[in-house]
C-alpha cells in the first residue's frame, strides 16, 4: 500500500515549526506541555490503552499532528497494527454516530423553522 503522507517528513516539519512557536510564545507551549503530561499521568489506564483512546480522538478531531504523535506513542507502548485498526473502528463508528445525531438535529430544524 502506498503512503498517503510522508509521516516522518511531516513529523520533522511539525517539530521545526513547534520550536518556532515555542520561541514566539513559550508560556503557551509550556502550558500545552503541562496539559499533555497531566493527561499522560494515569492510575487506571495503561499507556497502550491511553494512546489508543488518544488515537481514536485524533481521528474524530481530524488532527494530523495528533495522529502522528499518538500512532508513534501507541506503537512504542506495544500496540499492534490490529489493535490500532480496532481503535480506528471505534472512531469511525463514533463519527457515524455523530453524523446520525446531527442529522436528527437537521430534521428537527427543518420541522421547527419558518420558511
Amino acid at each position: 500500500m502506498s503512503a498517503i503522507k510522508d509521516w516522518d517528513a511531516y513529523n520533522a516539519a511539525a517539530r521545526a515549526q513547534g520550536k518556532e512557536l515555542t520561541a514566539l510564545h513559550p508560556e503557551l507551549v509550556k502550558g500545552f506541555g503541562a496539559l499533555s503530561r497531566g493527561a499522560a499521568t494515569t492510575q487506571h489506564l495503561d499507556a497502550k490503552t491511553r494512546e489508543l483512546i488518544a488515537l481514536a480522538v485524533a481521528i474524530t478531531t481530524r488532527c494530523d499532528g495528533c495522529i502522528d504523535a499518538h500512532v508513534r506513542k501507541a506503537k512504542t507502548a506495544g500496540a499492534s497494527k490490529a489493535e490500532i485498526a480496532e481503535a480506528l473502528g471505534v472512531a469511525i463508528a463514533l463519527n457515524a454516530g455523530a453524523a446520525f445525531t446531527y442529522a436528527l438535529h437537521a430534521l428537527d430544524a427543518a420541522e421547527e423553522t419558518a420558511g
